[in-house]
């Protein structure tokens, strides 16, 4: 079982018995390793303790985080947060195109990839002189599909793999956007979708939206279903921050790459932003 399946299995298994708050030897046996151990594998990965993990890890904590925060069209950068907490969205440029235009742009262009670890798993991140275009999370047998699909949305690129162009955009988002200058997304979608993830920028890190409140954003307040699709659609995983988006009962209400990683991502910001 690798690191990061453990870390899954574990952070399944502390959601699922929130309630009965199980121990740190509890958690370590129900992945077989020793109290010890679990503890600097869980902080390694997720970047918080398995306690604290818990003790944000609530139903009524979610529900909250809905009541605080503030409309999103009245969230603006001065949120007073520094340091670690720093929120990377501020530091993140959306430049977007239509797909036609996106393929277009591929005629003599290098978009370059590179596969890393996170707190959260692998991801797949790929990159163009005009900023990244793709960034998922995949599993081991992901590659492959992840480079066919490059192929596919830039027949003309010339498409190579160069982690070391790629791993930045790591260390900024493990650093809170504490980078030399704004990372720069360049994603292709229709108006409505790149109006949905403009939206999300704005929902800062440690907070949570509802789908509505994201529809309300955008103008179109009866499409809350719509914008569920579009977050679906989402090119850039963490950056574009879907995580954040639940339902209006404080449930997570599902994610393109798994609810337990959603709930993790969720976690280990809403435990930066308040430490």
């Amino acid at each position: 079982m690798s690191e990061y399946d453990r870390i899954a299995k574990a952070i399944a298994y502390i959601s699922s018995h929130a309630g009965s708050q199980p121990s740190l030897d509890d958690v370590a046996a129900h992945v077989h390793l020793s109290a010890y151990h679990f503890q600097r594998l869980f902080a390694r990965w997720a970047g918080i303790s398995p306690k604290r993990f818990l003790q944000v890890l609530t139903l009524d904590r979610a529900k909250q985080l809905l009541r605080e925060s503030r409309p999103l069209t009245e969230v603006s950068d001065a949120v007073g947060l520094s340091g670690a907490s720093r929120l990377y969205d501020h530091f993140v440029q959306l430049e977007a195109v239509t797909p036609g235009e996106y393929r277009r742009y591929g005629i003599g262009l290098r978009v370059e990839y590179g596969i890393h670890d996170t707190p959260f798993g692998k991801v797949f991140v790929a990159v163009t002189p005009r900023g990244i275009c793709a960034l998922a999370f995949i599993g081991d047998e992901d590659r492959d599909l992840h480079i066919a699909e490059l192929h596919l949305k830039w027949p003309q690129a010339a498409i190579h793999e160069n982690p070391g162009s790629t791993r930045p955009v790591i260390d900024s988002i493990e650093k809170g956007g504490a980078a030399d200058r704004p990372l720069s997304l360049f994603v292709s979608g229709t108006n409505f979708q790149i109006n949905v993830w403009r939206a999300l920028l704005h929902i800062p890190s440690g907070r949570v939206a509802s789908y509505g409140d994201v529809a309300k954003a955008i103008g179109h307040p009866r499409s809350a279903r719509a914008v569920g699709n579009a977050i679906g659609m989402n090119p850039v995983a963490l950056l574009i921050p879907c995580h954040r988006v639940i339902a209006e009962t404080g449930q997570l209400a599902g994610y393109r790459w798994g609810e337990n990683r959603k709930q993790a991502i969720l976690t280990w910001e809403i435990a930066r932003h308040e430490r």
